[in-house]
This record gives C-alpha cells, structure tokens and sequence, in this order.
C-alpha cells in the first residue's frame, strides 16, 4: 500500500469516529444536568436558613460563596474582583439634610425668591447633593417633551409650571429626562395645591438607596415649590404662572433678568456592598475564544415577610420568602450548565460566562453592575441567555420572550425541532402586555446592544409569597428546559457568526 494513499485513508476513517467521540461526549455532558441535581440544589438555595435572599443579607453572602464554590471546582476562571468569582458593587443608603437645601431665584433688579427644602420646597428626582445655577427659563402650556430644544434650555434652570393639581404622571417624569439630555441644570415645579405639594413633601425625608453607578445618572434635581409662597414673594408671577398653566401649546418664556440656583446638601446613613458572581470558562477557537456568550439568572429574593422594602406577605406561620422559583430555578439552572459545559469534550469554540447577580428584585442592580464593569469588553459579548423563574407551570412549554428581535430566536427554533428527546417546547411571548422583555436581567445587556433571549414560566399564585418553596419545583421539567439551554448555548457559542439583531428592533430597544 501506497504511504501517501494510507494516510489519507485512515484520516477519512477516523474523522467520523471523531465526530461520533465529540458527539459523545457533548450528550454525556448534558447528562450531568439532572433532575436529582437541580432538587438538591433548589433545597439548598432556597432553604430557610438562607433568609429569602435579600440584596444584601447574610443569606444572599451565604449563596454567593456556594456558587463560587461550585464554579472553583468546575475549574472556571474568576471574572471578578482581585481574581475571585465575586463582583461587588457599592450601596449607599443616603438622606437629605433638608435644612441645609433650598432654591433661590434674583434678580437684576433686586427682587429675590427662597424657599427651604424643610418649609416650602421639595425635592422630587435627582441627586440629594448638588450646586447648580443658571438663567432663568419658564415653561408651561401642553408640554410636548420631545419637541423641547437644547437652545432654550441648555445650561439653564428651567421653572416649570403643570396644570393644576396635576398628578406625577410617566409623560411628565419624561420631561424632566428630556431636559437634563438636552443639558438644563436643573428644574423646580409650580405646585398650586397645598395638598399636592404636601403628598411630594413627605417623601423627601426617606432615605435614598444609591447604588453602583446610580449616583452618577441621577439626572437633573427636579424641586416643587409651593406657588403661594414664590407669589408672596414676587407678585408679579401670578399672572405669569397663570398664562402658562392655561395655554394650549408649549410655552417657552426666557427671564434673562433672573438666575437660579438649587443647593442640596445630604449625608450617608450606611454604605455596604452586594455581590455578583462570574466564573469564565475559555473557549477553544483561538480566534473566537475572544467572544463570550452569557448565561445568567438573579440569585437574590425579597427576603421575611417584615423586613424594611420586603414586599412579602406570610403564609400562616411561614414568613421567609424563599425564591424558590424566582429565581432559585434559574440560579439553579446557570450552575448545572456551568458544570455541563465544563466537562471534557463539551467546551464550545467562545468562551463562556456563567453570570449570578444580586439585586434583580429592587431594579436590576446587579446586572447594571455587570455591564457597566464587564470583565470582558462589552462588544465581545455576543448574547445572553437569561433564565428567570423557569421550575413551574407547564410541564412541556418554556416561554422564550425576545425571539422576535433578533436571530436568536431562528436558532432556537432550529435546535428545539433537533431535539425532540427532551419534550419540550419554547413559545413566544403570551403576555406583551405585561412588559416582561423589561422586568429581568437581560434588559441590561439588550439596551446595550446585546442580542437577548429570556426564558421564564409566567408567575403563579406563589410569586413573592412565602410560599415559593422549593418542594413546588418541577425539578424534571427544569432538567430539560436546562439541557435545551445547554443545546442552544452550543450552537451559539460554535457558531462562524455571531446573533444578529433585527434592525427594528435594535433602533427601538438599544439606547
């Protein structure tokens, strides 16, 4: 036998026995996902001792450490802080110190304006410290926010007159973003009513929770300020706010004559930190390896029934909300793929990132955190599978929310009809309405330009009660969602191209 033609034989003989190793091993790593496994692991997460998981609390710390653990010993890299598997992010409780804040309007003539944040003013939005002044622009009429120009309110304070007793309504919380990214320094409301001014009043002394990066994405502090008090003080404004309140277009009425300057002054009350915890695992392509695809799930909950933000209610004796479901489940769920695709032969061709975040029930804190601190450049980051609350419900349906706005969702398809064995089917999105595409962690990565899909249940009539309790999964379910997530990932993080966006919905969602 010819040498030449031998090798060339035996390479062609082994290459389907290759293939048939490689494709081995892949089902033996999926096979790691067990029913027996995700039940151990929800009893644990969830149990009683971990106190509901609040963002923070010593059972929220207690779970991070468990998972870190975990992802040591699957022999991920640490994608944390000072190369650990925890990336923490700031928390600072902060209260207005109101009798050293107040607003103040002058004159070239003489005239001036005060009023105090503890007597006749109130702040509504933005920083509780700040020093900002400008001249003087008023505003009123049928405010259109995005027909406001930077040319009439750049650099300015911007008085702002509503129509009477109007409540805080999402067009009005609009305006006022709107005018701080058209570069006003700050805005102060006209508020007619006592009563109204009264209910803005009294939320001004709670302590402000800042968190991450928060602080320095407050806006523009926005003041009510009652109209009995700068009409005492000026008189010639009645007939002023009067125009405007009752005018039916926007009106924009420069006071070139008049500066005004808003003072806040506050103080910490606490400062802690919360985690979130990263492993890495390296791909194999040395090209695409400097791609990473995400897998991610919140691990915190509400906490007791009783505690301070902890929107629990009790069930009899019972007042742990354990989370069970939400999100205990997919906690659950990014472990058990962590430990698939760690294992020999099962390593796709991009890296992948195994994400638990913290914060998710008081406004997706962490995985703000996350995108805003990647431990990878944020373009490289090709998609994020999200699981949030995927242990109940239906025994054969995982809702996939995102399919239809980017390619993600032909993957998915392609890879669910490809693998019948595991009984399960991804639908679309049954409740638009409810706006859940907004309501979980994937939210972060998609306004940033991250290719999305989001796997989720629907609530049931445990959701945030005391009741989620870990004996209530479908831990066999959840076992084949997993695997069907494990098959997807695969197919993405293999994949020559990386998802594409719909272009649509990319001009609609990315910010």
């Amino acid at each position: 036998m010819n040498l030449r033609t031998g090798l060339f034989s035996l390479l062609a003989l082994g290459a389907p026995g290759a293939a048939s190793a490689q494709s081995l091993a892949v089902t033996r790593a999926a096979g790691t996902i067990s029913e027996a496994d995700i039940r151990r692991r929800i009893f644990l997460i969830a149990d009683d001792s971990m106190g509901g998981r609040n963002t923070p609390s010593p059972g929220l710390t207690k779970t991070a450490a468990y998972i870190a653990s975990e992802f040591r010993r699957f022999g991920l890299q640490p994608g944390g802080d000072s190369g650990t598997f925890l990336l923490n992010y700031p928390i600072v409780n902060k209260a207005l110190l109101a009798q050293r804040s107040g607003i103040r309007f002058s004159s070239g003539s003489g005239e001036a304006v005060v009023a105090g944040l503890s007597d006749n003013a109130a702040l509504v939005f933005g920083p509780t410290s700040a020093a900002v002044s400008g001249s003087v622009v008023l505003v009123g009429g049928a405010v259109v926010a995005e027909s406001l120009k930077a040319d009439d309110f750049k650099d300015r304070i911007v008085v702002y007159v509503p129509g009477q007793n109007a409540p805080m309504t999402r067009s009005r919380i609009r305006l006022f973003q709107r005018l701080g990214e058209i570069g006003a320094r700050g805005a102060v409301v006209v508020i007619g009513s006592d009563s109204v001014f009264a209910n803005y009043a009294r939320f001004q002394t709670r302590v402000r929770t800042t968190v991450g990066d928060a602080g320095r994405r407050a806006g523009i502090p926005v003041i009510a300020v009652r109209e009995a008090s700068v009409v005492a003080q000026a008189p010639g404004a009645q007939d002023q706010f009067s125009a405007l309140r009752s005018a039916p277009v926007t009106m924009v009425q420069p006071m070139p004559d008049w500066e005004g300057e808003i003072t806040l002054k506050d103080t910490t009350v606490s400062a802690t930190t919360a985690p979130d915890v990263v492993g890495i695992l390296p791909g194999t392509d040395p090209v695409l390896k400097n791609e990473f695809l995400v897998f991610s799930a919140h691990m915190d909950h509400i906490g007791t029934a009783g505690q301070p933000g902890a929107q629990c209610p009790p069930v009899g004796a019972d007042n742990i909300c354990n989370g069970a479901d939400d999100d205990g489940s997919g906690t659950v769920g990014v472990i058990e793929l962590a430990q698939a695709f760690s294992q020999r032969g099962a390593r796709p061709k991009r890296s992948v990132i195994f994400l638990t975040v913290s914060g998710e029930e008081h406004g997706l804190w962490g995985s703000a955190w996350f995108v805003g601190h990647p431990p990878v450049p944020l373009p490289r980051i090709v998609a994020d599978l999200n699981a949030d609350m995927i242990g109940r419900n239906w025994k054969d349906t995982i809702v996939a929310i995102g399919k239809e706005h980017s390619d993600l969702g032909a993957t998915l398809n392609r890879v669910n009809a490809a693998h019948p064995e595991l009984h399960m089917h991804a639908i679309d999105d049954r409740w638009p309405e409810e706006r859940f595409y907004e309501r979980s962690d994937h939210y972060n990565f998609a306004v940033k330009g991250v290719p999305i899909l989001f796997f989720f249940n629907g609530v049931h009539e445990d959701y945030h009660r005391a009741s989620d309790s870990p004996d209530k999964i479908d831990a066999e379910k959840e076992s084949r969602i997993v695997k069907l997530l494990f098959y997807l990932g695969r197919e993405v993080a293999n994949a020559a191209r990386r998802p594409k966006w719909v272009e649509a919905s990319y001009k609609e969602i990315v910010q």
